[in-house]
């Protein structure tokens, strides 16, 4: 349950509100559509969460994990407009890589999950997370 309560609804919050944190100011007006998608996808998954049960079970080499969504469709396309799509805007060079690599990512996990093949999850993840290492390196500490 926790992973659905941090993967969904928080990070559809999160990612555009610390995406509009970040961006230059020239940049940000663009970033509040994103962050409005990211707001009512949070509050439809939220609201999903309280709602229904989320499963877990065990799919050739790799966990299921599942929760019962209503509006499916435009949940996902919310939650991805809201990630990928602020990352994409954000006008900082590393950040649209970052969205470009989870952009790609998202429909080949899902093809190698519906084929029950191992998660891919932390291995993008970890990429993912080298390319924002790079880029909080790159950026002058507050102050200097």
């Amino acid at each position: 349950m926790v992973w659905a309560a941090i993967a969904l609804p928080l990070l559809a919050l999160w990612v555009p509100a610390a995406v509009l944190c970040a961006a230059p100011r020239r940049v940000r007006h663009r970033l509040l559509l994103p962050l409005a998608v990211g707001i009512a996808t949070s509050t439809a998954f939220a609201h999903n969460l309280a709602t229904h049960r989320v499963t877990a079970d065990i799919r050739g080499h790799t966990v299921g994990y599942g929760i019962q969504l209503s509006h499916s469709g435009p949940l996902i396309t919310g939650y991805l407009l809201a990630t990928v799509g602020s990352l994409l805007l954000s006008g900082d060079r590393r950040l649209m890589l970052f969205g470009i690599l989870a952009g790609a990512g998202a429909p080949l996990r899902w093809a190698l999950w519906r084929l029950e093949f191992m998660s891919t999850w932390c291995a993008l993840a970890a990429l993912c997370s080298l390319v924002l290492l790079g880029w909080a390196r790159g950026r002058p500490l507050p102050g200097h």
